[in-house]
């Protein structure tokens, strides 16, 4: 279903997904029905104001995208007016960026500024920054809400969100994941590259972010669920050519991999591995636990 159905009614408003600076993302009614398609620009209501951005995805796709039900609204299409003035703006943000940057020298701050984003009605602007603790920007605030005259809000990020909204490209040579497909950021760990067979080394692992690259997890569930057929790596057996440990499996090609401390290895199919459990139980009339 593409669209809901409005409280104590029959009739259905759409759902467009709406992208702002640097993929900041948002979820609109189309209570007005307007004609609206992917990439063009709107203009939305925003928390005590307006804001502008271009339309990625409407109908099922955006439905099928979102978490819970959007309650602002898609106000209008934007006219060639907003798009000009929209623009300013993004040019203002380079000017502001270097005041912010100039301030913060002044004041001795540890943070590090990321990003500025200049809301389409002028009425906030927002300092996107990371550090390594809690800073007290309220100084840093103060002296920018005199130069500005609007309100200004301190946004500190991770090195991942700050990643995203600066952009780039991956070792894949795609776009970064964060800046594309990506909506939350979910939790990485080293295990995931170990329950894959990956090498643990920080430089092939890690993303632009420094952090480890998103895409660990893509395949992470197929592989927990593959290895379930095969046996535990580490695990010492016997094999015809003697006493070895499983090394690794190759789930694609299902084939386990043995080793032996005298040196040398070889490898076998899982169902070879399968009649070799068999041969030896039945030699020793136990089971071998896989």
């Amino acid at each position: 279903m593409d669209e809901i159905v409005a409280a104590g009614s029959e009739e259905t408003v759409e759902i467009l997904e709406i992208a702002f600076k640097r993929e900041r993302k948002g979820y609109y009614l189309n209570a007005a029905k307007l004609p609206l398609q992917v990439n063009d620009y709107a203009v939305v209501a925003a928390e005590r104001g307006e804001d502008m951005g271009h339309i990625v995805q409407k109908g099922f796709a955006a439905q099928l995208k979102k978490e819970r039900a959007p309650s602002e609204n898609i106000l209008r299409k934007a006219t060639d007016e907003d798009v000009q003035r929209f623009r300013e703006l993004r040019r203002k943000e380079e000017d502001i960026f270097r005041t912010c940057k100039g301030k913060i020298e002044e004041h001795g701050l540890a943070m590090k500024l990321v990003d500025v984003e200049y809301r389409f009605d002028g009425h906030k602007i927002t300092f996107y920054f990371t550090a390594d603790k809690r800073i007290d920007f309220r100084a840093l605030v103060k002296d920018l809400a005199a130069i500005y005259r609007t309100r200004i809000e301190m946004h500190q990020i991770g090195v991942r969100e700050e990643a995203r909204r600066i952009g780039g490209y991956g070792c894949c040579g795609l776009k970064l994941c964060c800046t594309t497909i990506i909506e939350d950021f979910d939790p990485i760990t080293t295990q995931m590259a170990k329950d894959q067979n990956l090498i643990l080394t920080p430089s092939k692992l890690s993303g632009v972010c420094g952090r480890l690259m998103c895409c660990l997890s893509y395949e992470w569930n197929l592989y927990k669920e593959e290895m379930k057929r095969y046996p535990e790596i580490g695990k010492k057996i016997m094999t015809d050519k003697g006493k070895g440990k499983i090394e690794r499996a190759d789930i694609f090609r299902n084939l386990i991999y043995v080793s032996f401390e005298g040196g040398g290895e070889v490898r076998m199919t899982l169902e070879e591995f399968e009649n070799l459990k068999k041969k030896k139980k039945e030699e020793t009339g136990s089971p071998q636990k896989s």
